[in-house]
């Protein structure tokens, strides 16, 4: 049992008030090692909280939120802001169903100025915040913290440029956790920042503008290069004060000594202008097998605090993410034109073990989903095969470089699109929901869906083979069926389906991950006397028209299954029943998709449950259709 003496005091940031520095040590220690503790319970984003500890306790010191804005970029490294805010109770339900998000959120908060959960937003979003405060005549603070893994984002870099040429009150922290400070020049640093910081300086430097700006202009010029020079040699900041910003820094963003007096005088400072604050951190810090780790326990599963083993389930089947990495290796060995392109997402997209085998195949451009489309699209126009491994989730942020870059030009980019469809105790913010829907508008786009991780080895190996025009795969987190995989991967005929199970009156045509779910409503379904077809779509577009009007002319219902947003794949199969007039037969038709609303955080299972994507609701629904409300009574009880 850890113990929290300080801590036990802060139920909100005006509680920290009254601490003296060497009291606000203490509390951070006792944060941290709360932290720890919520984070091996629940799992979640436990290194970037850890680099945080001593920031988010100074920040929360030093400005009055919330109605100061504090605004954490990506959110994923709030645990600690959201234990001083009011939350440490609910902190043992994180990411769990009613519990609190594992990013920031509005509605759970109103020290969640803004939701975050992608990367880049955080300036843009306090940039706003500040000239509302402008607009409105206040003097409130807008406070971004964006990591410098963040700073890759396109987005990050407009914003910056649109902020450093207005006046409002805007303060950026760039959390620094990818490099350290050698105790000799970090000490220096910290003295030049606190002083550069500082009022005398700042108004020092007003009065030296004023009196060099009547210097002849030789002597100007040279007098602001020597100022520029010794900035940039100490602080490195010469780039941001070129964007307009002034920048204060590197300082230890662990040592509160150091880092508030900066904090305060950034607060105090009555010169107008946006400024950039450079704080180095190290992720992972306080917690040993966090340090130790090669990915400073980014992301963590339940683990035992004392050791630091992380309590991971033992894998029954290949992640779909693991087969797809292997399949496309699998192409690349007989194909050298086949690369591949993440968007700071290696491990998470399964590219760092196809880097592992082609390193000079392979490229990391950073968080920077537009630049990979295009650059992909660049590939492609010489003659290479790329491969955009993309979340689901994050292609969102491409979509207009999809559109402008790739399809109007109709260049044979493969986009792999990991996580598709509910994703857990990320929630809401990481689901890929919207997928079929953006992708399914654009003419000339292949979109596949395999069932099983067999078809998407097929899959794979079909996008390898589309040379004419863009393609698509979708996949989901998670573990794949336990098929066997040594079968090499198939070209499927485009816009081909597959029949899995022949019956009468009801007709199932299943896209993607959610055919088992249909194959097992069949079965019980069978048991009631009940036998119905099962096919498999595999092609969101184009879609199967003769297996769609097949098994539209031939049975009474006719049931669609995704697990993708409405405007989808039911909005394609729609599309032809309408042209070909099979609704004015008297067909029953019922699509299934995810409904028109956000599902927060919990279990997959009890997201799809909740969604009414799972074997329960096809029984339910073709029950309902069929008019045997007696069985369906049974069935639901």
């Amino acid at each position: 049992m850890i113990q929290t003496p300080l801590l036990d005091h802060v139920n909100f940031p005006r509680d920290l008030k009254s601490f003296e520095i060497e009291q606000l040590k203490q509390l951070a220690d006792e944060l941290r090692q709360e932290t720890i503790s919520v984070v091996s319970q629940t799992g979640g984003h436990l290194g970037a909280s850890l680099g945080v500890v001593e920031l988010t306790v100074a920040l929360h010191y030093v400005f009055n939120t919330p109605e100061d804005k504090l605004i954490w970029d990506v959110g994923h490294q709030a645990y600690p802001h959201k234990i001083l805010t009011g939350r440490r109770a609910q902190m043992p339900y994180l990411r769990q169903k009613d519990g609190p998000s594992g990013f920031t959120k509005r509605s759970e908060s109103n020290y969640d100025p803004f939701g975050a959960a992608h990367a880049g937003t955080s300036i843009s979003a306090a940039l706003g915040f500040a000239v509302a405060h402008d607009m409105h005549g206040k003097k409130n603070h807008a406070i971004a913290v964006i990591g410098d893994g963040s700073m890759s984002s396109g987005m990050a870099y407009e914003a910056l440029n649109n902020a450093g040429a207005m006046k409002s009150r805007l303060i950026v922290i760039l959390n620094d956790n990818d490099m350290s400070i050698a105790p000799p020049v970090g000490a220096m640093s910290n003295y030049f920042s606190r002083l550069i910081s500082s009022r005398p300086y700042q108004s020092l430097r007003t009065m030296a503008k004023e009196v060099v700006s009547h210097l002849p202009k030789s002597l100007e010029t040279a007098a602001k290069r020597v100022e520029e020079y010794a900035r940039g040699m100490v602080a490195g900041g010469t780039w941001f004060e070129e964007m307009g910003f002034f920048y204060v820094g590197p300082i230890d963003g662990h040592n509160l000594d150091h880092l508030i007096p900066v904090l305060q005088n950034m607060r105090d400072r009555v010169e107008e202008g946006p400024v950039l604050i450079h704080v180095v951190t190290q992720k992972g810090r306080g917690y040993a097998p966090a340090e130790a780790a090669a990915d400073k326990y980014h992301g963590v599963v339940k683990f035992d605090v004392s050791t630091g083993q992380q309590h991971k389930a033992q894998a029954i089947a290949p992640s779909y993410t693991k087969v797809y990495a292997d399949s496309l290796i699998e192409v690349a060995r007989q194909d050298e034109k086949v690369v591949a392109i993440t968007a700071a997402m290696p491990a998470g997209t399964g590219l760092d073990l196809f880097a592992k085998v082609f390193p000079d195949r392979c490229f990391d451009v950073g968080i920077a989903e537009q630049h990979a489309v295009t650059f992909a699209a660049g590939l492609a126009c010489e003659g290479l095969k790329p491969f955009a491994t993309i979340y689901s989730t994050f292609l969102q942020r491409g979509f207009d470089q999809v559109v402008h870059d790739v399809m109007l030009q109709k260049l044979p980019v493969r986009f792999a699109m990991d996580r598709a469809g509910f994703v857990g105790a990320d929630g809401a913010t990481h689901a890929g929901c919207y997928d079929l829907a953006f992708l399914g508008c654009l003419p000339h786009m292949v979109i596949m869906a395999p069932s099983d991780e067999l078809e998407l080895k097929h899959a794979v190996t079909t996008a390898h083979a589309i040379d004419d025009a863009p393609s698509a795969f979708r996949y989901p987190r998670g573990e794949g069926l336990g098929l066997d995989l040594s079968q090499p991967g198939q070209i499927l005929e485009i816009g081909k389906g597959r029949l899995i199970r022949e019956g009468n009156h009801v007709a199932i045509l299943s896209l993607g991950c959610r055919l088992p779910e249909a194959l097992k409503a069949a079965d019980t379904l069978a048991e009631l006397g009940i036998h119905i077809t099962v096919a498999d779509a595999r092609f969101a577009k184009p879609v199967d028209e003769n297996l769609i009007c097949q098994l539209a002319k031939h049975h009474e219902i006719l049931l669609t299954i995704e697990s993708g947003s409405i405007g989808g794949f039911a909005a394609q199969v729609t599309d032809v029943l309408a042209k070909h007039w099979l609704f004015d037969t008297g067909l029953k038709f019922r699509p299934l998709y995810m409904p028109d609303r956000l599902l927060d955080h919990d279990v997959p299972s009890s997201q799809y449950e909740e969604a009414g994507l799972t074997a329960h609701h096809i029984i339910t629904t073709v029950l309902q259709a069929l008019g045997k409300e007696q069985l369906y009574l049974k069935i639901a009880t």
